[in-house]
């Protein structure tokens, strides 16, 4: 258990994740939204805390590791997938919703006794490219200066 607590990369990916979640509900009043406190456990938003946590891990296997080792190269791989992921796959999943949200609040009223009531699928799912690369530029710094820090000053 007590190396579990050593693990450099580990705590760097889980601090650039709270980071980022950390700063979505204040990125959004800023941008005039409002203050929601959702936004502090949601998916979604800007900055992307998946791509903060993969690319803080991947920069703290890298400077810990080696570029030129095994699990760097399963990092990079591994957080490219999850980019990508919430880039095109989850945010494609998002605008569905939308449509689908639209279409179940016409179909009930239309049908306003009928077996349709409007649901209320959660269209912020995935990220647009700027949330994904904002989030992979925060890991990017979290990463290199937890492990920095933790490697040389520890």
């Amino acid at each position: 258990m007590e190396k579990l607590f050593e693990n450099i990369p580990l705590f760097s990916a889980a601090i650039a994740f709270v980071c980022a979640q950390l700063l979505k509900p204040i990125i959004n009043t800023m941008l005039g939204n409002g203050w929601k406190w959702r936004f502090l456990i949601t998916t979604g938003g800007m900055p992307s805390s998946h791509s903060a946590a993969a690319a803080a891990l991947t920069v703290s296997v890298g400077m810990a590791s080696g570029i030129d080792s095994i699990e760097f190269a399963i990092c990079v791989f591994i957080a490219l997938v999850i980019m990508n992921d919430a880039m095109n796959v989850r945010y494609e999943t998002g605008k569905q919703a939308e449509l689908l949200n639209k279409w179940s609040e016409i179909l009930s009223q239309l049908h306003e006794n009928g077996p349709f009531s409007p649901t209320a699928f959660k269209t912020m799912i995935g990220h647009s490219a700027i949330q994904v690369i904002a989030g992979a530029v925060l890991g990017l710094v979290v990463g290199a200066i937890f492990t920095y820090l933790r490697l040389y000053h520890g």
